[in-house]
């Protein structure tokens, strides 16, 4: 087994990496001066050097887990909460989501522990931190003695893992571990099927990625079918549009023809734009709640649409500051927050206000709680997603709003995070933007 070495003092420190970060920035401001040759066998070099920095990165992450750790027992917190916000401090120190720094901790974790020749394979730039992730991923069912085992055959010729290529690394562990405990696979897959579900996010040019993750004999008959409609529709060389476009229509006219998804109760489409945008006196872009910016002409569309459709839309009238175009908020004593302004902070924020995060709001969190004297007030208000709310409830966490709207958080490690709402209307001078918000089907 080969046992991780630790890295040497100093090395790692932050200076010491500032110093490389600007020695490279400074070669990039004059030619290189090499061959072609020379030119590829340095990329190769700083290819391998990013895995190498992925790999300090993870080492770093398991020290961080296991000093805060101690912090955290020494100050008397149970054994079941030991642990708690610090995946969010690494997500935030990569300037990534909490669920990616969740997910970089626990592969740091896992790795090191549980997979040691892959991970002296990592440290020496032989794989990226993605072939790393996906080896883990794809031996999670197995006990530790099988897990070691995949270790070990990955590492029986070194020469051939550096060749593999990261569906290589999945395939290799994949096969290896129904190999090894068919039981534990096929238990793992039987469990898989109840994570199905349907999500969407947000594509260039005003699409969407609608994506299904279906067990594999009914996604695989579900595109069948939609391949079989589109050959037909266009066996005739009568349809003029392509296989692609055929799936898709079919796709959505099967799922929303008189579906009771849209047949009953009011779809909600949150489309907050100005009033001289409405009316065709300024072209300043729309947003869509959930989605982000669209042109003014295709907000207008929307709304024409759904009139012409005869479909019910309701206007709902919000207030923007002048100064900073941010939604003005509604002020409550309660100490949750109303429905009205619940919605308003939501349509602020958008998504979860935590810095990189991006995940959808689940929380309308006070960024003072109300047990230290936070106030239920927009100002104080900041949409969170439900592990950045339960992240910042850890012990030596801090937030509060600023005296510039901002919210600020201080992590355990002294390290402070401030945030703003997006700007959803172009600043101008005059009186506050009055905006319109468009609930329609």
């Amino acid at each position: 087994m080969v046992e991780p070495t630790p890295p040497r003092a100093g090395i790692l420190r932050a200076s010491t990496i500032d110093d490389l970060r600007a020695a490279l920035t400074a070669a990039l401001d004059v030619p290189s001066g090499l061959d072609d040759a020379a030119r590829v066998e340095s990329i190769t070099a700083l290819e391998d050097l990013v895995r190498v920095a992925t790999a300090a990165q993870a080492a770093l992450a398991r020290e961080l887990d296991a000093s805060q750790r101690a912090v955290q027992a020494g100050g008397g917190s149970a054994a079941a909460r030991r642990g708690r916000g610090v995946a969010a401090q690494v997500g935030l120190a990569r300037k990534e989501s909490p669920h990616r720094g969740q997910r970089h901790l626990g592969l740091a974790k896992v790795v090191t522990a549980e997979m040691p020749s892959l991970w002296a394979a990592w440290r020496s730039g032989k794989v990226t931190e993605y072939a790393v992730t996906l080896a883990v991923r794809e031996t999670a069912c197995l006990e530790v003695d099988d897990r070691r085992e995949i270790d070990r055959l990955l590492a029986a010729d070194s020469e051939a893992l550096d060749r593999m290529s990261d569906r290589d690394v999945a395939s290799f562990c994949r096969r290896h571990a129904a190999r090894l405990d068919a039981a534990s696979v096929v238990r793992r897959q039987r469990q898989a099927r109840s994570d199905r579900r349907v999500t969407i996010r947000p594509a260039p040019d005003a699409m969407v990625y609608l994506t299904a993750l279906l067990p594999v004999e009914e996604g695989v008959a579900a595109y069948a079918a939609l391949v079989k409609a589109a050959d037909g529709a266009r066996a005739d060389g009568a349809d003029a549009r392509g296989k692609g476009q055929v799936m898709a229509d079919t796709l959505v006219s099967n799922v929303l023809g008189g579906h009771e998804a849209t047949s009953g109760p009011r779809i909600e489409l949150g489309l907050v734009m100005s009033d001289q945008v409405v009316f065709g006196e300024s072209d300043e872009p729309a947003h869509v709640d959930g989605f982000g910016w669209v042109p003014a002409e295709l907000g207008r569309e929307v709304l024409a649409g759904a009139l012409d459709a005869g479909d019910e839309v309701w206007l709902r009238r919000l207030y923007a500051s002048p100064v900073t175009g941010e939604l003005v908020a509604m002020d409550s004593r309660a100490r949750t927050c109303p429905r009205g302004l619940a919605r308003l902070i939501r349509l602020r924020d958008q998504v979860c206000r935590t810095p990189w995060c991006g995940a959808p709001i689940r929380h309308d969190d006070h960024a003072t709680p109300v047990a230290e004297g936070g106030e239920t007030t927009g100002r104080n208000g900041q949409g969170l997603c439900e592990s950045c709310n339960h992240a910042k409830q850890a012990p030596g966490w801090d937030a509060g709003p600023a005296a510039d709207g901002a919210v600020e958080t201080t992590t355990p490690t002294g390290h402070r995070h401030r945030s703003r709402p997006p700007t959803l209307v172009m600043i101008h001078r005059g009186p506050p933007i009055r905006l319109d918000y468009v609930l329609a089907t």
